[in-house]
């Protein structure tokens, strides 16, 4: 039985990084090879020098939307925050609510003064609202005028300027969270890349909540994933399934990248067009069928994504490359710094 507490670290509060870099690939790197356990301490720019002509670098091309709303209850005035997780038809969003006990079947929200009003029809798993929204104009563009950036709830900060909380490359609207590892990356940096002969394949996968969402059980097999849409279209899985077959390894960027991969792969490891919903969870014992190296920022203690890259470079070596991550004062989490695992 693997235990969560095996996955544990101590981490100082003041290295959880609260605001962005003012410069995208400024942030350290650190890296990892994951058959000698052996450290490099870097710059995130060094990427380049350890990418060869051949190679695949997999981005997660998903947008966050503005997914936090603050409103209030038709008729008594009340303070409720929703956040938008999951799009269902006919204008029905699943959404977590604060306070819930405000918000029975039947409640109506408004937001900004009526631009947007909220219905709840129904309570859900875990407590979240099925809320049917009626507008007038066109949904996005309510949303981006009246919605904040759902940030995680270690990073207390405003942020002053919606888009670091997104990739450069970021397209597909649709996530609650950002990939977080594809933070650090430049449009310059994605040329230089592509020019040294890298191919650059995109995927989408909409980051849920789940990603953030603590395990609380103690045999962490018994941990239950919630479930994420993904996407990969024709012509970037045949970027994929080349690097592979002319044997050259894929990179993927962040950790919803390689479960997008990994959970698309048929059992040879080769993709092919494909979109679904996935609740897979990587942890030690996982045979990796497409990914060879992983980029990655640097996560909580306990959580699935320490589990995830402790899958691909071993428990020990993770936790002792973190030990020195902390030792270094790396920045942690969304804002912080990054680890490529090779």
């Amino acid at each position: 039985m693997m235990k969560k507490e095996d996955f544990y670290f101590e981490l100082p509060q003041e290295l959880i990084a609260q605001d962005p870099l003012e410069d995208r690939s400024g942030s350290r790197l650190l890296v990892l090879d994951k058959e000698s356990g052996e450290i490099e301490h870097r710059t995130f720019r060094d990427i380049k020098e350890y990418l060869e002509p051949g190679d695949c670098l997999v981005i997660n091309d998903t947008k966050v939307i503005p997914a936090r709303l603050i409103g209030s209850k038709v008729g008594t005035n009340a303070k409720i925050e929703i956040l938008l997780l999951k799009r269902k038809e006919n204008d029905i969003w699943e959404t977590l609510v604060k306070p819930g006990k405000k918000a029975k079947p039947g409640t109506k929200i408004s937001f900004g003064e009526g631009l947007l009003i909220g219905e709840v029809l129904d309570v859900v798993d875990e407590g979240n609202r099925l809320i049917q929204f009626s507008y007038e104009g066109i949904f996005e563009e309510i949303l981006d005028q009246l919605g904040q950036m759902p940030l995680p709830p270690y990073i207390t900060h405003q942020l002053e300027d919606k888009n670091r909380y997104q990739t450069v490359y970021a397209k597909h609207s649709g996530s609650a969270a950002a990939p977080t590892a594809g933070l650090h990356f430049t449009p310059e940096l994605l040329e230089e890349i592509k020019e040294s002969g890298v191919e650059i394949a995109h995927v989408t996968l909409h980051v849920g909540l789940g990603t953030f969402r603590p395990v609380k059980v103690e045999n962490i097999q018994e941990h239950h994933m919630h479930s994420e849409f993904y996407r990969i279209e024709a012509s970037e899985a045949e970027k994929i399934n080349r690097a592979k077959r002319e044997g050259h390894r894929v990179i993927c960027v962040g950790t919803t990248s390689c479960r997008t991969v990994e959970s698309a792969a048929k059992p040879d490891g080769t993709l092919s067009e494909c979109s679904g919903w996935t609740e897979i969870f990587i942890y030690p014992g996982y045979r990796f069928k497409v990914l060879d190296c992983l980029l990655t920022n640097f996560h909580l203690p306990e959580s699935t994504l320490i589990m995830l890259v402790s899958a691909l470079a071993g428990r020990e070596y993770v936790l002792h490359a973190y030990e020195e991550a902390v030792k270094e004062r790396y920045r942690f989490f969304s804002f912080g710094d990054a680890m490529l695992i090779r």
